[in-house]
């Protein structure tokens, strides 16, 4: 654990440090690794078209739109204790109360999230993780940086990711069936990610040089967030959030 820790911990501090050099002249993003990413890119394409986007589509097909609330409720809920320490980290008590509140109330009334109950009280959803906590208190996102399966991230949100699994009680619950539990929640979260993105994703796929605009979008989309989703003068602002998911095609 505290090699673990120290890892981390160098992780922020070179994402501290990553703000000089040369930035990418096509879109002003820092992306020194650009023929890497772009290498990257191209095979998550590749796997999405393969495997991803079908199974997405299929799971449209077959399921109502009621069913899909439902699991995307289940997925969030999974996650508010995260929103929660994030919340609490960045000094934000109103959010953090409304998130403790929301995620009693759904995980009881709301038979473990599949039900929103909390949304007809107007509990707003808040949506926080240690990347955007990290900028909140200044650390600079360095490097853009295309992770295999994954998709577009960048040194800041790379190391946010792996202290919001760190932070997640659910990795450290023992009980039957947790390996297939923890599977299956990767699984269902990554189709109805990419389930959500369908349409958003063709938007992407359209553009002139697709890389770019994904490049673009996850960066403005993280400023935003970082930001508390303040208006910003950008076409992909109403795009869903795309952070766990790489969808597209050249």
């Amino acid at each position: 654990m505290q090699n673990k820790i120290a890892v981390l911990g160098g992780l922020v501090l070179l994402s501290a440090c990553a703000t000089s050099g040369e930035r990418s002249v096509t879109a002003g993003v820092y992306d020194p690794f650009e023929g890497v990413n772009r290498t990257i890119y191209d095979f998550n394409i590749r796997a999405d078209e393969a495997v991803l986007e079908p199974v997405a589509k299929g799971y449209r097909e077959v399921t109502t739109p009621a069913i899909r609330g439902g699991v995307n409720n289940f997925l969030s809920n999974l996650n508010q204790p995260i929103v929660f320490a994030n919340n609490v980290l960045q000094l934000k008590p109103e959010a953090a109360l409304e998130t403790a509140t929301r995620f009693t109330l759904n995980s009881t009334v709301g038979l473990a999230g599949i039900f929103d109950p909390a949304g007809h009280f107007d509990i707003p959803r808040h949506r926080e993780d240690f990347g955007q906590t990290l900028g909140v208190w200044g650390v600079q996102p360095g490097p853009y940086l295309m992770v295999p399966f994954l998709g577009p991230s960048n040194l800041r949100d790379l190391t946010g990711g792996g202290v919001d699994a760190a932070l997640n009680p659910i990795n450290y619950a023992d009980f039957d069936g947790q390996s297939a539990f923890t599977t299956g929640r990767t699984v269902v979260g990554a189709v109805a990610g990419r389930e959500s993105a369908i349409e958003a994703a063709e938007i992407l796929r359209d553009q002139p040089e697709p890389y770019v605009a994904w490049r673009r979008n996850y960066t403005q989309q993280r400023e935003a967030a970082i930001r508390d989703g303040r208006e910003q003068e950008d076409p992909f602002k109403d795009l869903p959030e795309f952070d766990d998911y790489d969808f597209g095609d050249e």
